[in-house]
């Protein structure tokens, strides 16, 4: 089996639509593909109606989190999507997202950007507006080659010259809430240094004392070294370590199925899940 755990369509910032998505997961080989778009579930809907046979979907999100002003996202599978505190935190940080799109474009204004409102939300159309929306009309002004040199402190990384913060919750605090809605919560690309500061492996430990499943290791953004260590980390913890893409159709690099995760970790994810369950596709339009 083939199984890619992060994902993301037009509903936040990929470029793929949901449908498009899984078509795409079905004809790169996978076997299961998870739905992660940032703080929502807009997406599942279409992804499932258009499941093709032989690919399952388990649905996710990857919830935005902060922790002693570091940002950190936490990839929580197979949760009740109506249970109705976590369903408001996700709301809470998903309508943080335009104020705080349209300080980043002040910002680049004030730095003789002349990026618009206009701009980033034709980028964005119905997904949940973010960096790399801002990233990408960057881009198309010419002021960088591509989204991932926007994300450098001249511009929109932790604490560059365009970023603003956005309401993120305290990781412990989402962990309560996903575990409440019956879902798996893993540290997505705990390591990945090149996007900000990282939390130290001692919170990682704190974090799987609250009920942290897994670790994303196997990642675009973590280096062979890297991946060792924290294959280590998770085996000392107790953790659960996963494999995925995280990918984002044409707007990075990376493709799926570039990662994957050992089908025993994905069987042992679904035991743990008593918020929803994997759903097999059975030939979708």
């Amino acid at each position: 089996m083939r199984i890619d755990l992060h994902t993301h369509s037009t509903a936040s910032d990929g470029t793929d639509t949901p449908a498009e998505l899984v078509r795409e997961a079905s004809a790169a080989g996978l076997d299961v593909i998870a739905l992660t778009d940032h703080d929502t579930t807009r997406g599942h809907a279409e992804a499932l109606s258009a499941l093709p046979a032989g690919l399952t979907l388990v649905p996710g999100a990857e919830l935005s989190c902060r922790l002693d002003g570091i940002s950190m996202h936490m990839l929580a599978y197979l949760f009740d999507p109506e249970e109705p505190a976590l369903l408001a935190e996700r709301e809470l940080v998903r309508d943080d997202r335009v104020p705080r799109a349209q300080g980043m474009i002040a910002k680049l204004n004030a730095l003789g950007v002349p990026v618009t409102w206009e701009q980033v939300a034709r980028i964005a159309g119905d997904g949940s507006v973010g960096r790399p929306h801002v990233a990408s009309a960057l881009v198309e002004l010419g002021v960088v080659p591509t989204v991932s040199d926007a994300f450098t402190q001249d511009w929109l990384a932790d604490g560059g010259r365009a970023f603003m913060e956005k309401h993120e919750t305290d990781p412990f605090e989402v962990l309560r809430l996903v575990k409440n809605a019956g879902g798996v919560a893993v540290f997505a690309h705990p390591a990945a240094s090149k996007r900000g500061r990282t939390v130290p492996e001692s919170a990682i430990a704190e974090l799987a004392g609250a009920g942290l499943d897994g670790i994303e290791v196997d990642h675009m953004d973590h280096d062979p070294k890297t991946r060792a260590r924290l294959r280590g980390l998770a085996k000392e913890l107790g953790l659960l370590v996963t494999g995925s893409s995280d990918y984002h159709g044409s707007r990075k690099t990376c493709a799926l199925g570039e990662f994957t995760t050992d089908p025993e970790v994905y069987g042992e994810i679904t035991r743990r899940a008593t918020g929803a369950f994997p759903v097999p596709g059975a030939g979708g339009a």
